[in-house]
């Protein structure tokens, strides 16, 4: 029996979500969405993506924060835990150059070792 079920997160910027979802190779669509289970259960959506042959994945804010909502019965190549790690990393990854380039820094080197990101930033005198 499928059903859509959610996820609560600490994301709270679309934007920074959207470039995290691209960073993992996700085409995305944003506006008033929907998904649907194999039951054919349906739940409003502000973004989506979908896995290569699966269901579509949704997001949602509630609260101020997204949640991830999907048929995690009918989503196939895709697991919950792995996906949010990774959303994680590069939403971390996005907020936080975005928060440093506002107080004045430039990226000037990156690194991805072992699955840790690295980076060298500087701030002009």
């Amino acid at each position: 029996m499928s059903h859509i079920s959610k996820f609560k997160t600490e994301w709270v910027d679309a934007e920074i979500l959207l470039l995290a979802l691209r960073d993992l190779g996700y085409p995305v669509e944003q506006g008033e969405l929907k998904i649907t289970s194999l039951g054919g259960e349906q739940a409003d959506v502000e973004i989506k993506v979908r896995p290569p042959l699966s269901a579509e994945i949704g997001f949602r804010r509630r609260q101020g924060k997204f949640e991830i909502v999907a048929d995690w019965f009918s989503v196939m190549g895709v697991k919950r835990t792995s996906l949010v790690r990774r959303i994680n990393q590069r939403y971390a990854y996005h907020a936080a150059r975005q928060k440093l380039e506002e107080q004045g820094f430039y990226l000037v080197e990156e690194k991805d070792e072992a699955g840790k990101i690295h980076l060298l930033l500087r701030r002009m005198a």
